[in-house]
């Protein structure tokens, strides 16, 4: 029997009063890749938002690695929060530090002491995305792909039940997606699940897997070739 790591059953996302998403029934199992899709405007980073915590769960059950979302406490949040890794758009990777020091604000801010143990870790993500060379680089000293590659391997430091990659390839050009998608696919490969919104429809037709849509106000699983 798959293992959930995500489950929503009639579900209702809001933004404040508005309604966002209505009746939403879907689950992502361990070890699956699953894309989010949809325009702009449609719900997505809602969704997002709702999964790790920003926006509440008022309406409607959800659990996600092993948290009941309606219940979610202001207190719990972070704890949740390290159970998922989240890489967003634009990197948010800080800028007057090397990426060295960008990971062990992480691992400082989660609670890990022993400064062996976190050089390990911070070797062992960087080795992951293929980035150990630059770890005393600053991020204004990469590219976009390998910024992304860096947030990428932030996201791993408390080993993840769920990735959440929100536009993960948003601002980057095609060959560099291709690139950063390798290192997602590979991730999932070594048994992370892994939930990406993208706009890419490219990506999609490249590395097809379960396709989860948001459209007028609905989210529901399409086939690929109705994408």
């Amino acid at each position: 029997m798959s293992q959930a790591v995500l489950e929503l059953t009639n579900a209702s996302i809001f933004q404040k009063e508005n309604l966002i998403l209505d009746n939403v029934s879907i689950r992502i199992d361990k070890g699956e890749f699953v894309y989010l899709i949809g325009k702009t405007g449609t719900g997505k980073s809602s969704f997002m938002k709702t999964l790790y915590g920003d926006l509440p769960l008022s309406e409607g059950d959800g659990h996600i690695v092993g948290y009941d979302l309606p219940t979610l406490k202001e207190k719990d949040i972070p704890f949740l929060r390290r159970k998922l890794g989240v890489v967003f758009q634009d990197f948010k990777l800080l800028n007057d530090r090397t990426v060295k020091e960008n990971l062990f604000f992480v691992l400082n801010a989660t609670g890990w002491k022993d400064k062996t143990q976190m050089n390990l870790k911070i070797d062992q993500v960087l080795d992951k995305v293929g980035m150990k060379s630059k770890n005393l680089k600053y991020p204004y000293e990469l590219s976009g792909g390998e910024q992304q590659r860096i947030a990428i391997a932030r996201a791993l430091l408390n080993d993840p039940e769920l990735i959440l990659a929100d536009e993960p390839t948003g601002n980057l050009d095609p060959q560099t997606s291709v690139e950063v998608m390798e290192v997602l696919q590979e991730i999932n490969n070594n048994g992370n699940t892994i939930l990406m919104a993208t706009h890419d429809y490219a990506l999609l037709l490249k590395y097809p897997s379960k396709t989860l849509k948001c459209d007028q106000g609905q989210l529901f699983e399409v086939v690929q070739k109705t994408v």
